[in-house]
């Protein structure tokens, strides 16, 4: 019974359509939030490496969504470099941090949250 219960919750973690959504009464959902890179792999440890120096904040997912192959990422960030300036003006900013990552990758999943 309670094996049969973690993996239903699990199940229903990953039909999550975002994998940094928060807990909800009618699910539980996966979220990875590090605090430090040694436990990401090796294409996530990059590009977070790569964001944190360029825009230091109080958040920072980084997460291979493609099953492992790094071929699509998902990333949160926040940053006061953000502060004042369009969504589109603040995922340009990630994207040219991160375009030789680009070029290697199928997709991103991007956001990003202005700071104080």
């Amino acid at each position: 019974m309670y094996a049969s219960s973690i993996r239903s919750l699990a199940i229903q973690s990953l039909r999550s359509s975002s994998p940094f959504a928060s807990s909800s009464s009618s699910r539980i959902i996966i979220s990875r939030a590090y605090s430090s890179p040694p436990s990401l792999d090796k294409g996530e440890a990059a590009i977070y490496e790569k964001l944190k120096t360029a825009f230091p904040g109080k958040r920072l997912e980084v997460q291979d969504v493609s099953g492992g192959c790094g071929s699509f990422y998902a990333i949160e960030i926040s940053s006061p470099a953000f502060k004042g300036l369009s969504t589109i003006k603040q995922h340009k900013l990630v994207n040219k941090c991160l375009k030789e990552d680009i070029e290697g990758i199928h997709g991103l999943q991007l956001k990003t949250i202005p700071e104080e």
